[in-house]
Formats: structure tokens, C-alpha cells, sequence
């Protein structure tokens, strides 16, 4: 984040160089500011950067949407999956699952002691989809700097060893890439309050890119063991121009596990 603050802070310099230099333009000053103002945005906690585009989608040459570049965002509220239900969808948890949610603490979340976010929760860091005819791979710069793999236009195992990220398989559908993951462990939350699954845990992943700079994420959970019925998350993602993943080793410098204290909640008590 450093070395993006930094990027940002000189961009920010040399513009406000530019438009300085401009002000001995009468008809220029108006001008430069608001093309300024363009460029630049924030995109979640990142400041100041480059506006994505809005043109439309590029296709890649076997026709299928190029889903390639660093994002920003995910299918569902990494707070609290509850606040992020497609409308009309309910999220009815079993007795045991309501009970586990009012006795768990903040500081039993694996995401804060450096282990995997899981399926669908996000985090405030980027991430990275690599495209290649057989697999098609998501890279988190965010947490443990892991991986997911998606092996496409193929089957589940049998009976696979449950794992954090699951065993996915992808196709698509027009525009649309679809995820269908199984074999997950019960060991992530779904959120900072601690909604839990379990190994019967099943997910639908939908990823759009609705134009350039801009994607929307579905994800359908299905966990007989957990809840009374499948309910669907929304959210998007945007584009960040001109950036890549950096190096990000949660366990070196985990400062926040021990300041945490409380039953399990949001950031900033959301």
C-alpha cells in the first residue's frame, strides 16, 4: 500500500505541477483541474487513483470476456455477508449455527490470525485473475498471498479432500464466468461476525464484467448444514489502472491479533 500511496503522491505532484505551470494560461486553469479531477478517484481504501474506463468489454481471441487486471472488491459484505443478500433472498441459519455466531470472539477469526478469507468474503486488498485455456487462476495479494485455481470445462472429483478455497470448476455462460465450487473445510468464516459453514458448503460464483473498468459478482451459497435454504450475495469489483500485486506476508507483522477483543464483529462495529 506504501508503494501505491507513494505512486499516487507523486502522480498527485506532478499534476499539481502541470496545473500550476498552466496558470500562466488564462483560458488553461478551469480546464486542467477538471481533466485533473477525472483521472483520479478512490477506489475503497486506495486514494487518488487513476479513474477506470467504461468502454466496453474486450473479448479474447477464443471469444470469451478478458477478465484480466488487478481489482478491487468482492462478491458479498466481508463484515456481514447478512448485508449483502440479493433482494428477495433470506439467510435463515440452523439453531446451532444462530448459537455458534453469539459465542464466537474477534480474535478466533482466522482471516486475523494470517489464514485464508475463504469463499465469497473479500478483504481490502487486491486481487488478480490469470486466464489460460485449462485453468484459470485468482491471485490475493491480500492476508497469506494465496491462490485459488478454477480448472475449466471439466468435472468435480468424486469425493475431494476439503480445502479452504474447495475444488472449482468454471464455464461460461455468454458473458458470464460461472464458478461452481465443492469440497471446502468448515474452517473460514464467512464474515467479520462469524457466520460459519460447513463441509456440505456448495457455491455458484458469477463474474460479469460490465464494461472496462467495472464487474459485478454473485455468489450463490448452498449449505444444508448450516442454513435452511440457498441465498445469493451481490457485489462488484473495479478495475485498478496501471497497478499490480504486491508482496503481502500477513504473519510477519500480524499487530492487530492481540488488540483485538469482544465477541466477534464488523470493522467499526458494523
Amino acid at each position: 500500500m506504501k508503494q501505491r500511496m507513494a505512486g499516487s503522491m507523486t502522480a498527485a505532484a506532478a499534476t499539481l505541477a502541470t496545473v500550476f505551470s498552466l496558470a500562466a494560461q488564462p483560458q488553461a486553469p478551469a480546464r486542467a483541474q477538471n481533466d485533473a479531477n477525472a483521472r483520479n478517484t478512490n477506489i475503497g481504501l486506495y486514494r487518488n487513483q487513476p479513474a477506470p474506463p467504461t468502454g466496453p468489454v474486450v473479448k479474447l481471441p477464443d471469444g470469451t470476456v478478458d477478465l484480466s487486471g488487478v481489482w478491487l472488491g468482492g462478491g458479498s459484505s466481508d463484515a456481514d455477508i447478512s448485508k449483502a443478500l440479493k433482494p428477495g433472498d433470506k439467510l435463515i441459519m440452523l439453531p446451532w449455527a444462530e448459537q455458534l455466531v453469539k459465542t464466537r470472539k474477534s480474535k478466533e477469526d482466522p482471516e486475523a490470525n494470517c489464514l485464508p478469507a475463504g469463499v465469497p468474503r473479500g478483504s481490502p486488498y487486491p486481487w488478480r485473475i490469470v486466464q489460460t485455456p485449462t485453468h484459470y487462476f485468482i491471485l490475493f495479494e491480500g492476508n497469506i498471498h494465496s491462490y485459488r485455481q478454477i480448472f475449466m470445462n471439466t468435472k468435480h472429483p468424486e469425493d475431494p479432500d476439503p480445502t479452504w478455497y474447495g475444488h472449482s470448476v468454471g464455464h461460461w455462460e455468454g458473458g458470464t464466468l460461472v464458478v461452481d465450487t465443492i469440497g471446502y473445510n468448515d474452517k473460514f468464516w464467512f464474515d467479520y461476525m462469524g457466520h460459519p459453514h460447513t463441509e456440505k458448503l456448495h457455491t455458484i460464483e458469477r463474474y460479469t464484467r460490465t464494461d472496462q473498468g467495472h464487474m459485478s459478482i454473485e455468489v450463490t451459497i448452498d449449505d444444508p448444514g448450516a442454513y435452511t435454504q440457498p441465498f445469493t450475495t451481490v457485489g462488484r469489483a473495479t478495475l485498478m489502472v496501471g497497478q499490480e500485486l504486491l508482496e503481502y506476508i500477513c504473519q510477519e507483522n500480524n499487530q492487530d491479533l492481540e488488540k483485538l477483543e469482544g465477541p466477534a464483529r464488523g470493522p467499526g462495529d458494523r
